[in-house]
């Protein structure tokens, strides 16, 4: 399975082009994108799953076609989807944003899946816990310690190349800022 990965900004080139150029099954949205940056999605007959950010609208999935896979599973091709949106809780605001207890509250109830989409990453992995708005979800850490899904692809923050956690026990830990293609 190929899969097109999309987080933070739009993708370099234009998704259409992508396409055109690459074998694609299956789209995946995390967040902290706006409608018009990926407003070519609405034409693609592909699946599309994604997870908004904190920095979202929170509206535009239904209308490009996106299935909003927060607190969802959905199995694609034998592969089962799961998905958590927004970040910790950090101001008063209509934002996708979770306490880490209620984000706790709500992940100790998820099935297990394949393949995780998120925006914010777990607490120590890929984050940065000296900045509340960049600090992992702690019931994230715990789910993953848990239920061991194959992947969990997150955006969100901003690791140094150098210093990104691959791996969390058997989780393939996907890192995207803007695009990516991955083959599972």
């Amino acid at each position: 399975m190929r899969i097109l990965a999309i987080a933070d900004r739009p993708p370099e080139k234009q998704i259409t082009e992508i396409l055109a150029e690459q074998s694609i099954d299956i789209i995946v949205t995390l967040g902290d994108l706006e409608m018009s940056q990926i407003r070519s999605l609405e034409l693609i007959d592909l699946p599309k799953l994604g997870v908004y950010g904190n920095h979202c609208s929170g509206m535009y999935m239904p209308a490009l076609g996106i299935e909003n896979m927060h607190m969802k599973t959905k199995k694609v091709q034998e592969v089962i989807f799961g998905g958590f949106e927004g970040c910790v809780k950090y101001k008063e605001s209509s934002a996708k944003m979770y306490t880490q207890e209620e984000a706790s509250t709500m992940l100790a109830t998820l099935p297990k899946v394949d393949i995780m989409l998120v925006h914010c990453p777990p607490y120590g992995v890929n984050d940065d816990p000296s900045e509340i708005s960049h600090t992992g979800y702690i019931g994230l850490r715990e789910y993953v310690e848990r239920e061991q899904p194959k992947y969990l692809f997150h955006g969100h923050t901003y690791p140094k190349e150098h210093e990104r956690i691959a791996m969390m026990g058997n989780t393939k830990i996907i890192y995207v800022f803007g695009s990516k293609i991955i083959e599972i």
